[in-house]
């Protein structure tokens, strides 16, 4: 994610870089600040540099702030996030943001590593009344997947596109929501993803009759 707004940065020490898989990380940092699950950190290497924005990716009870991400081979600080190793020093600013998904019954969608808010969420005991729909490409990019398995059981729908699993969707998740026939019009519809699913689902949405409002969106760039 991304931001033009500029905010006051604060320097924190990496606790630990971990690699889920190729070109994907889940970075521990400093807990120097408390924050609501589904709230973001503006991340930069200097603080005179233009940051951007992660969503929080940890508990409330865990003694750190994560962060998911996925090197983009252009970016200007994915690549030297991935090469961070413990001690290292980076600068965040203080969380802040309203993605918080308060609205229960809800149904929470994302795509790829946009599952970060909702890990966080469901790490600090939140996740209850919800449906999680889950996208990727593949069977590995299920970040995670074991605690949304374990906390929300069948209410946990992954769906993928290019790899066959048994207990997960052959397809994408557009398609499955386009073929039900009623979705809950009382449900609040949280999405987190890149820009092509917020845009697709919510037509879908829409479409089924979920008042706009209902419909909150965290883009990933």
């Amino acid at each position: 994610m991304n931001s033009r707004k500029r905010k006051i940065l604060h320097q924190v020490s990496v606790i630990d870089n971990l690699l889920l898989k190729e070109g994907v990380y889940y970075l521990k940092i400093d807990k120097k600040f408390d924050f609501q699950p589904g709230q973001v950190i503006a991340v930069a290497l200097a603080p005179d540099n233009e940051p951007r924005l992660y969503s929080i990716a940890s508990g409330l009870d865990e003694d750190y702030l994560g962060i998911l991400f996925d090197i983009n081979p252009q970016g200007q600080l994915t690549p030297s996030l991935a090469e961070l190793k413990t001690g290292d020093h980076l600068f965040i600013s203080e969380p802040f943001g309203k993605f918080l998904c308060e609205h229960k019954p809800a149904m929470w969608i994302a795509t790829g590593t946009g599952i970060a808010p909702f890990l966080s969420l469901a790490r600090s005991n939140k996740a209850d009344e919800v449906t999680l729909i889950h996208g990727s490409r593949t069977l590995d990019s299920f970040y995670y997947q074991e605690t949304f398995i374990s906390l929300l059981g069948e209410n946990y729908k992954r769906f993928c596109t290019s790899e066959e699993q048994e207990g997960v969707y052959n397809g994408r998740l557009t398609t499955y929501l386009k073929n039900q026939k009623q979705l809950p019009t009382n449900y609040k519809y949280y999405l987190c993803g890149n820009s092509q699913m917020i845009i697709d689902v919510r037509e879908i949405l829409i479409e089924k009759g979920i008042p706009f409002d209902h419909i909150i969106a965290e883009i990933y760039f």
